[in-house]
């Protein structure tokens, strides 16, 4: 953005877009730069989701883990590392998405017209491994509604 006023800017992921000043809204970008954002309003106030956290997901895991403490984070890279579950974004529909933008621009669309969007896609992801661990046995239809199940 410091570089060019006049190039389109597509983001394929950004956290809070207003607040970090990449747009001026959601709805009404402005300027060369759009995209989307994982910000979810409606599930932000039920989540730590901190970089600091992203950044130490392998400690904070073992940690949990030698309290015998069940951990839910927001990306499936934490239930990976052996957090017990995840819900959030689905970060390939989030890059495909991002794709489409790029496509509308190349076509001839402002970016400062093409709001930013916000997930639409979520996943649910459990780690059966990580269950059985720490002891507890998930209901059947809970893995029933997870999207994938690390076994």
């Amino acid at each position: 953005m410091q570089a060019t006023s006049v190039i389109p800017i597509v983001f394929a992921v950004a956290g809070d877009p207003v607040a970090n000043k990449l747009v001026a809204s959601l709805a009404k970008p402005g300027g060369n730069v759009t995209g989307l954002s994982t910000v979810a309003t409606d599930l932000a106030g039920k989540r730590l989701a901190d970089p600091l956290v992203n950044t130490h997901r392998d400690r904070i895991q073992t940690l949990a883990m030698g309290a015998r403490l069940p951990t839910i984070y927001n990306a499936r890279e934490h239930v990976e590392a052996g957090g017990l579950m995840s819900y959030g974004p689905n970060f390939m529909d989030l890059y495909r998405r991002a794709a489409e933008y790029v496509d509308r621009i190349l076509r001839g669309a402002k970016p400062a017209n093409l709001p930013v969007e916000q997930p639409a896609k979520f996943d649910f992801v459990v780690n059966l491994r990580t269950a059985k661990a720490l002891g507890l046995a998930l209901l059947p239809s809970m893995l029933a509604r997870a999207d994938e199940v690390i076994e």
